[in-house]
């Protein structure tokens, strides 16, 4: 069969949504209710909606020992005030599916322990916002209060470690010519996404929908069907538009359970909106960390022995261990010994979740960093430090590599990057006040897939709809499927229409780790090439079409008209068949199942900054960012450069400004707030450019490509602390890097 003419699929079209967003069309959860329009889902405006407001608690661990609301409750407008002493008993049944770690969740008004600073201890429904803000701020909490534990580095872990070995690491660290031992710290991160987290509740005869942010609508479903004891069918979440998530909406928070049992008990649809404070204790964040590196090698640079030793933060009532964080130390570089120990430290504080790049980035600042240590101890460049140690397989598990074109980048990154330029001695370019360095990191991140579903419609007027039950936080999904889908049906963009964001949807994974364009677009792909095939089978076989007789596998269709692939001219379009055949609609259902791959597969990057650092005061200032990915095919060149540059800026963040600052005598975080929690301004984003080396990785899935969203972040962070160190000599292993680190 010939193949199917592409137009679509690598071309750097906007984002269909795009004009909705910027016109202040795009309906997020807390736009509801609004007048005069219909919801997202199609689901008619609830009426009537009440809002809720969460209480905190003021202390970081404890017991409540008295809840005054009366005052809260003589407000007018307030129709009832939940806590532990009046909230029914709910079932919290076992949902091991959505995303729940082990431990047990925490159960909102269900006892009157408090395990955290912020944790909710009471909800207010209020006919107004403001009527519930001021009732939520008259509610009396006594405590019977305990010192919280809420720092990494005074605590001591818990439970069985993970560990992880091949050779032998410590006799190889003893032997060898070269050692290094080095400790990096990374501080705990939060979100902040643009989008506050949000959730309208409407019970209607036993049923419950549910418009919420998500970056998975079966999580809150599922959740709340464990928590309720009700059946999963029962539920209906919607969530077409998310402002931005980054993996603290993955999971289904408290806060959703609260506004379901807000709706419940009060009888109408409550709206709970979590305030920017409130994001940063109820909802997840990126742990904290302690990374103690060892390394052995050569006098040439050649690894012979790394040992790792983590320690990261998670609550005291669950654990939260990422994956991902051990991957790059086994399988990153031709190392033949290796050792590995991780252990969870429970702390007096709120559950953790992944963030961008969960893992990857963290154990890339200490390994990225580390090598750079080597280079500079061996007199070596840093590029051809890591070419020395390039693997030919994954060493973690024997198997090959199914694309690993990590050498091209740097070869390409370099030249576009004239690394040449650079003096190798640190401390020895100066801009008049500014030292001037550069750095470069090694990024990684492993390609993820799992199995989706989706239906395609192709209507008589030849317009085509797309659904599936994924989310789009804000990387394009509605753009890049719907580029997937409009070239494997023969049809423009404008003419094909996708649908997300609904359990009503067939199913699909979580939209996170990158797996959605791999694992939904092969699904798309799959459902689209189904049903065009139905449409030649019709015309074939259809003694009033001009393609009737005519082989399968010679008609191909483009702008919505099938023809013989060596004679155009001889055709007809999706409209004129389906009108013919008195036929409204064709309809086929797509799915998608990764297979066990043989090998092993990831997407890579190097990553190349130039920093500025103020010798007086110490101030760093990123001058310039390339970023080379190897990430299988680029299905939008447009917004696989919003992917790339938006981490930059993320990455950025992380390496020079955000630190969330916890008093630990109570356990509050001081800067909950985007006035104290720094994020990257314009002033801070500098000329940033990424490069995609070309290649598809065909045993990742059908459309070859292996993910960007992640990758684009892991080597930031490493990237810009290395170049601070090649600015100042002076090497800094703590993230955030502050200038009083530097003077």
């Amino acid at each position: 069969m010939s193949p199917q003419p592409q137009a679509a699929v690598g071309a750097p079209l906007s984002r269909v949504d795009g004009r909705l967003k910027v016109t202040g069309q795009a309906r997020y959860a807390a736009d509801l209710p609004h007048a005069r329009t219909p919801s997202p889902g199609g689901v008619p405006v609830p009426e009537g909606v009440v809002h809720a407001v969460v209480v905190d608690s003021s202390i970081g661990r404890g017991r409540i020992t008295g809840i005054d609301t009366s005052a809260a409750e003589a407000l007018t407008g307030i129709l009832k005030v939940i806590s532990h002493r009046n909230a029914p008993t709910l079932p919290y049944g076992p949902n091991p599916g959505s995303l729940n770690l082990p431990g047990e969740r925490l159960r909102v008004f269900q006892d009157d322990r408090v395990r955290f600073h912020g944790q909710p201890v009471a909800v207010v429904m209020a006919t107004t916002l403001e009527a519930a803000q001021h009732a939520a701020s008259l509610v009396k909490v006594d405590y019977d209060s305990e010192t919280p534990v809420t720092d990494l580095s005074d605590a001591p872990a818990a439970g069985e470690p993970r560990t992880y070995a091949r050779g032998d690491a410590e006799a190889a660290l003893r032997s060898a010519p070269v050692r290094l031992e080095m400790t990096y710290r990374l501080a705990r991160n939060h979100h902040n996404a643009m989008e506050l987290h949000a959730t309208v509740a409407q019970w209607d005869d036993g049923r419950l929908t549910l418009w919420d942010k998500t970056q998975w609508v079966a999580s809150p479903r599922d959740e709340l069907a464990a928590n309720f004891g009700i059946p999963a069918e029962s539920i209906r979440v919607i969530s077409p538009f998310v402002g931005g998530a980054f993996g603290n909406s993955a999971r289904a928070w408290p806060h959703i359970t609260i506004a379901a049992l807000a709706a419940r008990e009060v009888g109408r649809p409550v709206k709970l909106v979590l305030t920017r404070r409130q994001l940063y204790f109820g909802v997840g964040y990126r742990p904290s960390y302690e990374y103690k590196v060892r390394l052995g090698s050569d006098r040439g640079g050649r690894l012979t022995a790394m040992a790792h030793d983590l320690r990261a933060e998670t609550s005291r009532y669950e654990t939260f261990a990422e994956r991902g964080v051990v991957a790059p130390g086994q399988m990153l570089y031709t190392t033949p010994n290796v050792a590995q120990t991780f252990r969870t430290v429970p702390l007096d504080v709120n559950t953790p979740t992944p963030m961008r790049g969960p893992g990857y980035s963290t154990a890339a600042f200490a390994v990225e960093s580390a090598m750079d240590e080597l280079a500079a101890e061996l007199g070596i460049d840093p590029i051809e430090l890591r070419q020395r140690n390039e693997p030919e397989n994954d060493q973690s598990s024997n198997r090959p590599f199914s694309t690993r074109r990590l050498r091209e980048c740097y070869t390409v990154g370099a030249r576009e990057f004239g690394w040449n330029r650079r003096n190798p001695t640190p401390r020895s370019t100066r801009d008049g006040d500014w030292l001037v360095g550069t750095g470069v990191a090694t990024a990684v991140y492993d390609t993820l897939r799992a199995p989706a579903q989706a239906r395609v419609r192709l209507d008589a007027d030849g317009s085509a709809l797309v659904e599936s039950a994924t989310s789009d936080m804000g990387p394009g999904t509605y753009t890049s499927l719907t580029q997937v889908a409009a070239d494997s049906l023969g049809l423009a963009v404008r003419n094909v229409t996708f649908r997300l964001g609904d359990t009503n949807l067939p199913t699909a994974p979580l939209h996170g780790g990158s797996l959605t364009m791999a694992s939904v677009g092969s699904t798309v792909q799959d459902g689209c090439d189904k049903l065009r095939q139905q449409a030649i089978a019709l015309a074939v076989g259809d003694s009033r079409s001009p393609l009737y007789g005519v082989a399968t596998e010679d008609v191909v269709v483009r702008g919505g008209r099938l023809h013989v692939t060596n004679d155009p001219a001889r055709g007809e379009t999706y409209r004129q068949l389906l009108t013919r055949n008195e036929r409204t609609h064709l309809e086929a259902m797509g799915s998608w199942t990764p297979t066990q791959s043989r090998s092993s597969m990831y997407a890579y990057g190097a990553v190349f900054a130039e920093v500025g650092v103020d010798a007086r005061l110490g101030l760093v200032r990123v001058r310039r960012m390339l970023g080379v990915f190897d990430a299988g095919r680029i299905i939008s060149p447009k917004l696989a450069d919003s992917q790339a540059l938006g981490a930059m800026v993320g990455g950025i963040g992380s390496a020079l400004l955000e630190h969330t600052v916890t008093d630990h005598r109570d356990g509050r975080i001081v800067n909950a707030d985007l006035a104290d929690y720094l994020v990257p301004v314009n002033a801070d984003v500098p000329e940033l450019k990424a490069i995609y080396v070309d290649g598809r990785d065909d045993e990742a899935d059908p459309l070859g490509v292996k993910g960007l969203g992640e990758v684009v972040l892991v080597g930031v962070a490493p990237a810009i602390a290395n170049a601070v160190f090649h600015a100042t000599g002076r090497r800094v292993r703590d993230l955030p890097i502050s200038a009083e680190a530097l003077l």
